[in-house]
């Protein structure tokens, strides 16, 4: 039976167990890629999350941008090829954790990163769906930093993600929903010890506001800033045009991938009423995908490996790119600002000397 991990002393501490009081809580987006983790997580950051200093940028896929910190992104990919996973990994679930002293050298670089990206926010906002299959990973870092967790899931029609990875990667949907599942699998098994709340996608863009209740009720704690002014800016981002690919039917035309991942469906949209169904579902889900491992072996080669290394330079230029164009027009725009600043104060004194 695939189960949580049990959570260590340092875990424990750092993820909130009654009657700690941590310095600070992250909020932590969970799920698959293509799954709603951008809306919820833009959601959060308006409520008062504080998002990365580095976040990645949008484009043709998300206009409206994705919200993660791309330099933790590329770490995760790495830390995935380390253990033999990449994020497209259908069997990236359970964790594969590296040796004590290898484990410890990536968990260093972690530290130090979200310490980067984050400074001392009272409340991170880490979205990044690859941190779904590194949680025992993630929990490690966050338990070292002595900062909470607080952890949203955003739950998807597996075929509405399939349709979004078609169009972006050109995976089968035999393919995506397998992926759907391993990564739903894991954010559940990971988290069964922390406050969560499990979002309906479709809930969310339909009425936001009574998601925001659920996620409050389940993590006992109001979101950090939720204003009526930020509650008017949620408006005008949750938008119908957010909804890209409907639920369409088929999963039962994917033979052994859609009976797998119909089980784990409807635990998660049960999840997401409020229940709480039995995680007995899943961890049979789990067993499935377990076996159907070691009948097929590793599905991800080294050279799919060096591709995802030689995206993750591309992503890594691209971004610094970005940034730096950013910080190029806000610099710009400052400079504007004070020559404005200054033409106006040489006009009040010259006319101030006229008058004299």
């Amino acid at each position: 039976m695939t189960t949580a991990p049990a959570a260590s002393p340092a875990t424990q501490a750092a993820t909130g167990t009654p009657g700690d009081t941590p310095r600070r809580t992250a909020y932590l987006v969970l799920g698959m890629h293509r799954s709603g983790t951008s809306a919820v997580t833009q959601m959060l950051a308006l409520a008062g999350a504080a998002l990365p200093e580095n976040v990645m940028a949008g484009d043709e896929h998300n206009a409206k941008g994705y919200f993660e910190p791309w330099k933790i992104a590329i770490l995760n990919d790495g830390r995935l090829r380390a253990g033999g996973a990449a994020w497209d990994d259908i069997f990236a679930f359970p964790f594969r954790p590296l040796a004590p002293k290898t484990e410890r050298g990536w968990l260093n670089r972690a530290e130090t990163l979200f310490e980067d990206e984050f400074g001392e926010a009272a409340c991170p906002l880490l979205k990044d769906p690859r941190v779904t299959v590194l949680m025992p990973f993630w929990r490690q870092v966050l338990a070292d930093l002595e900062v909470a967790a607080r952890c949203v899931i955003p739950v998807r029609h597996p075929m509405a993600v399939a349709g979004s990875l078609a169009r972006r990667n050109g995976f089968a949907p035999e393919k995506s929903v397998l992926l759907w599942s391993a990564y739903m699998l894991a954010a559940e098994a990971y988290t069964r010890d922390l406050p969560r709340a499990f979002v309906s996608y479709d809930g969310l863009l339909g009425d936001w506001r009574a998601e925001v209740a659920r996620i409050e009720a389940a993590h006992g704690a109001p979101l950090p800033d939720l204003s009526p002014r930020a509650g008017k800016a949620i408006d005008r981002f949750l938008t119908p045009d957010l909804r890209h690919n409907g639920a369409e039917a088929g999963l039962k035309d994917l033979g052994w991938a859609g009976e797998l991942t119909a089980s784990v469906l409807r635990w998660f949209e049960t999840a997401a009423t409020g229940a709480a169904p039995d995680v007995a579902a899943l961890d049979r889900a789990a067993q499935d995908l377990a076996r159907r491992a070691r009948d097929v072996g590793v599905l991800i080669s080294p050279v799919t490996r060096d591709l995802d290394l030689a995206r993750a330079e591309v992503l890594d230029l691209r971004q610094r790119l970005a940034f730096e164009r950013a910080r190029t027009l806000r610099l710009q725009a400052e400079l504007d600002a004070l020559s404005r600043e200054g033409l106006d104060a040489a006009l009040r004194l010259d006319s101030i000397l006229a008058d004299g």
